[in-house]
């Protein structure tokens, strides 16, 4: 009996030993090992609630981006350089939205809050190039009406078809290339401290909170991309517009005053949240950060930017809004 007893000790010794040499293998090695995530809220028994909510915003958001780049795409009046990169805009905004929504909305009814290492790592470069290349498509698309307005002579020729191509394949190139660096080096690193992402998706600024070594000088690195990539092109749409607005101004028509106003004021709303936020999150020293207004500010530039966009371009314009007419005869 006495020798039983000792046997199931001595298991019971060996299992426990076999589950911290596990743990302990989990906190040193960073592949293979699942993530959770938080999420936005505390989950509870909002839960279907706030799944019906987020699968709405979703679904709207989609059903938007789609019809625009649809009606882009048939209408042969909207074939101009203005709406080509309005188009690229929402293809961007419906990839951009499915990167986080959807496994976000999955949280809500899911037991299990986990994500793998891999799932992570294509999450958090997917959003980086696809946040970076709508950074410059929304300058871009600023000078367009920059050169329209104020030299309309010049137009087809400074934004002609092959320049167009060029902006969007340089916007895209920026955005892949900048991810790729900054996910590579963010996934190499050693994540020592515990596997909870206080966010809702896989974010950098969420994810330096886990790793065990000093992160300040890839923290400036962080810093001057940001200023690149969404500083600088904020700086040229603000300087576009004040540039147009004196123009604008000096017209003698009213009508086109109204219209130049309309089409400007537009991409300035959308342009201003999105700059906005996301300077707030990848340009404020680690110090400064709070989970709970880093995911409360996340939500403007991952949900409320693409859901907003196709309807703040389409209501406010008469050309869209003729398109639509048209198609549904």
């Amino acid at each position: 009996m006495e020798g039983s007893q000792h046997y199931y000790m001595n298991v019971s010794d060996v299992i426990c030993f076999d589950i911290l040499v596990s743990a302990m293998k989990a906190e040193n090695q960073s592949f293979g090992t699942d993530f959770l995530l938080v999420g936005l809220f505390q989950y509870g028994w909002t839960n279907s609630l706030l799944f019906v909510v987020v699968a709405t915003i979703f679904t709207v958001a989609l059903t938007g981006n789609i019809m625009l780049i649809h009606l882009i795409r048939l209408d042969t009046r909207l074939h101009t350089p203005m709406y080509f990169l309005l188009s690229q805009l929402s293809i961007i905004d419906l990839m951009y939205i499915s990167t986080t929504v959807p496994k976000m909305a999955v949280n809500f009814l899911s037991k299990s809050k986990t994500i793998t290492f891999m799932g992570c790592e294509i999450q958090t470069y997917v959003f980086l190039a696809l946040g970076g290349t709508e950074a410059l498509l929304l300058g871009f698309m600023s000078y367009d009406r920059y050169v329209a307005i104020c030299h309309p002579l010049h137009y087809p020729i400074l934004m002609s078809k092959k320049i167009c191509c060029l902006m969007v394949a340089c916007a895209w190139a920026s955005g892949s290339i900048n991810a790729f660096i900054h996910t590579m080096y963010v996934f190499q690193l050693p994540f020592c401290r515990s596997r909870l992402i206080n966010h809702f998706f896989c974010e950098i600024p969420a994810l330096m909170s886990l790793v065990c070594q000093d992160t300040s000088h890839y923290e400036y690195t962080v810093l001057l991309s940001g200023l690149i990539i969404l500083l600088l092109p904020f700086l040229a749409i603000l300087a576009s517009y004040a540039r147009v607005l004196i123009v604008v101004f000096q017209m003698s028509l009213g009508k086109g005053q109204a219209k130049a106003i309309s089409t400007c004021s537009s991409h300035l709303i959308v342009a201003s949240l999105f700059y906005a936020t996301t300077l707030a999150t990848y340009t404020k020293p680690h110090s400064l950060r709070s989970p709970t207004r880093d995911k409360v500010v996340a939500v403007f530039y991952t949900i409320i930017t693409p859901l907003l966009n196709p309807f703040i371009y389409s209501l406010r314009n008469k050309e869209v809004t003729g398109a639509m007419r048209r198609l549904l005869g």
